[in-house]
């Protein structure tokens, strides 16, 4: 399965998508963010899409569909959206349930990883 994260603002919330990546067991890992974002690092692979995150919610949700056209290979995909805010939120549901895929919302815990 494909782990599909946002990469935006909020204190600490990158550790949170690094955490999913580095103990997820994950196909391929799609990165979402805008120019500062380019600045995330990993061991593990990852691709990263840049977006512009301060268009519209349906601009953004039209670049989410964009980007993400072609790049899922199953019919489900993890997602965190741990960073961002709710109109990036609602974007990129959006975006992939157009798409059409599937969502199950990734978390990490004390636990390890769990689907919410």
């Amino acid at each position: 399965m494909e782990l599909i994260a946002l990469l935006s603002k909020g204190e600490g919330t990158w550790a949170q998508v690094s955490g999913l990546i580095k103990f997820g067991e994950w196909d391929k890992v799609i990165l979402l963010g805008d120019d500062f974002a380019k600045q995330f690092q990993h061991e593990k692979n990852f691709e990263f899409i840049k977006v512009s995150l301060n268009k519209s919610i349906k601009d953004l949700r039209d670049e989410f569909s964009k980007n993400l056209k072609g790049k899922i290979a199953g019919t489900e995909v993890a997602l965190s959206i741990a960073s961002g805010d709710g109109k990036e939120h609602m974007a990129l549901i959006s975006a992939l349930l157009n798409l059409p895929v599937g969502i199950r919302f990734a978390a990490l815990t004390k636990d390890g990883v769990i689907d919410l």
